[in-house]
């Protein structure tokens, strides 16, 4: 049977970290990769009842979609209910990993597996994901490899099946400390000179804020000198964010009962802004939350959009404007097309040595609608 390591660095190399949005929390949370895994537990919230079902049918492995924690912490004790689920999670001996955004814009992943669902065809990415940076900054020769080591583990230098890529040359560079300075080379008041390697990186744009300061952390200089030079896209036929593709003409109500019967059921509901009768041929959609891409889709020849968590300004001025109508559907209905697609491609990959279960817990935080 693998041991968690070797599965982590499968469902890495479907959904790699590098290519999840600065902000996010992706990656192993909790466990150790030399321990077997012979269960996995699939599910788009690490809630606590899904805990305890891991628990119950002793899962070595919770992978889900959404991270337990996006922001640091400093206490994980079972007094909150985060901790009490790691808690439920560790005395089970179960692992927590999450997929997050690396997984919503990934061929086989979210949006990929919603279009699917809902009967999309000939699909593209609504937003290609190969928007790339590229950075370069000045470093002092024997300071330079750890200023290359940190902008890598930060997101840095992934060129294809490559990783930790960069380019040096040599030079010199010049400054001189001015009055208030607490320069880690030279005198305040006299020009210094200083043999130093020129440093250029490639990085997905997503991962900006994260270089950037990784960089700032890793150089010895009070005030490096860097610039980030924003690079023609060379947009990705396969990933990106969100999805837009073709279905059998029909009107908006059609299509919306189509959508409702794709997606599990939740007190919720669906919600369907626009004329009923309007025509619809192409369909864009972003699973989860996809408020910040309606500008993307007033540029494309969408007829109908479909997400989650649209907001009543947002919603009402998206159809004054005369773009496309919009079917704002629950967010964890939305995600969870992905559990049975990813579910199968672990079972391929790992044949019969290990027990893939899908979660039929519900964990849309709605539970009546009057």
């Amino acid at each position: 049977m693998p041991a968690l390591g070797d599965v982590v660095d499968l469902v890495h190399s479907w959904f790699p970290p590098s290519t999840a949005e600065s902000w996010d929390a992706v990656g192993l949370v909790s466990g150790d990769p030399a321990a077997p895994v012979r269960t996995i537990l699939l599910a788009v919230d690490a809630a606590p009842e899904v805990a305890a079902e891991a628990a119950s049918i002793g899962a070595d492995l919770l992978l889900v979609h959404h991270p337990l924690f996006f922001k640091p912490v400093h206490s994980v004790a079972a007094t909150t209910p985060k901790g009490r689920t790691l808690w439920t999670l560790s005395s089970a001996g179960c692992a927590l990993l999450a997929a997050h955004t690396n997984a919503d814009q990934a061929v086989g992943g979210v949006s990929e597996s919603m279009a699917y669902a809902l009967g999309l065809t000939d699909l593209e990415p609504l937003v290609g994901s190969t928007a790339l940076d590229s950075l370069v900054t000045y470093v002092p020769v024997d300071a330079a490899a750890a200023v290359r080591a940190a902008l890598a583990a930060a997101g840095a230098g992934g060129v294809g099946n490559y990783d930790t890529a960069s380019f040096s040359n040599g030079g010199t560079g010049r400054f001189r400390p001015l009055e208030g300075a607490r320069p880690a080379v030279g005198v305040v008041g006299e020009v210094e000179e200083v043999a130093e390697e020129r440093i250029e990186v490639i990085l997905p744009r997503s991962a900006r804020a994260a270089v950037v300061s990784a960089l700032l952390g890793a150089h010895p200089y009070e005030t490096p000198a860097y610039q980030v030079i924003e690079l023609v896209s060379t947009a990705d036929a396969t990933s990106g964010h969100g999805r837009i593709g073709s279905i059998e003409p029909t009107t908006l109500r059609l299509f919306a009962e189509t959508v409702s019967a794709a997606l599990p059921a939740t007190a919720a509901g669906i919600r369907i802004g626009g004329d009923l009768d309007k025509p619809i041929r192409r369909v864009a959609l972003c699973g989860g939350a996809g408020a910040s891409f309606l500008p993307d889709v007033a540029r494309t020849d969408a007829d109908v959009y479909v997400t989650s968590d649209l907001g009543h300004h947002t919603a009402g001025e998206f159809l004054e404007a005369g773009g496309a109508a919009l079917i704002d559907v629950p967010h964890w209905a939305a995600e969870s097309t992905w559990l049975p697609v990813v579910a199968a491609r672990l079972r391929e990959a790992l044949g019969d040595k290990v027990e893939v279960v899908v979660s039929e817990v519900v964990t849309d935080p709605w539970t009546l609608r009057l």
